[in-house]
């Protein structure tokens, strides 16, 4: 693998990181993004020095956030894969399961205390912390509630790419002069 393209993949294995994924996955994903024809698990083994079973592990999972995809090959019966080029459909993918996943574990923990919070109401020697928590706890309720309709305004716009960002941000520039 040349420098720079070790320099990206380890970037990539940070800001997977960052996003809460297995620094492996970043890894994996680098190594098929910088690849110009499809890419087999056993090369990705190769390139990422990461087992067979943790590239298979992973690779499924980029699959489910549709940051890669499986090509097919007449005769060949191994799997190979390709980056999705798209980077605001791999942020939409991205998007859409932790949606799923986390806003619903939130808002369900957010009810489970306010219930809670009753519970405990009657039985209390300080109900004016009963109020506060109560009062903290919608209001991060209400946070909830709007990032996850913000996260699905950005869901809708289906067509988003980068010509129409960048068109957004010249006209932006032109309002400015």
């Amino acid at each position: 693998m040349s420098d720079a393209k070790n320099h990206f993949v380890q970037g990539m294995s940070r800001i997977a990181d960052f996003w809460g994924m297995p620094k492996a996955m970043g890894v994996i994903y680098g190594c098929i993004y910088l690849s110009s024809c499809p890419i087999s698990l056993d090369e990705m083994v190769e390139q990422s020095g990461l087992s067979k079973g943790s590239v298979s592990t992973n690779v499924r999972v980029l699959e489910r956030l549709q940051m890669v995809k499986q090509e097919f090959r007449p005769g060949d019966r191994k799997d190979y894969y390709v980056a999705e080029p798209d980077l605001w459909r791999v942020v939409r993918g991205i998007l859409e399961q932790r949606r799923k996943v986390e806003f619903s574990s939130a808002l369900s923990s957010v009810h489970e205390s306010l219930a809670m919070l009753d519970v405990e109401e009657s039985s209390s020697d300080n109900p004016h912390e009963i109020v506060f928590q109560r009062e903290r706890i919608r209001q991060m309720e209400s946070f909830f509630r709007m990032l996850d309709k913000v996260v699905g305004g950005i869901l809708l716009m289906n067509k988003l790419s980068a010509s129409a960002l960048s068109r957004f941000g010249m006209e932006k520039q032109n309002n400015e002069d």
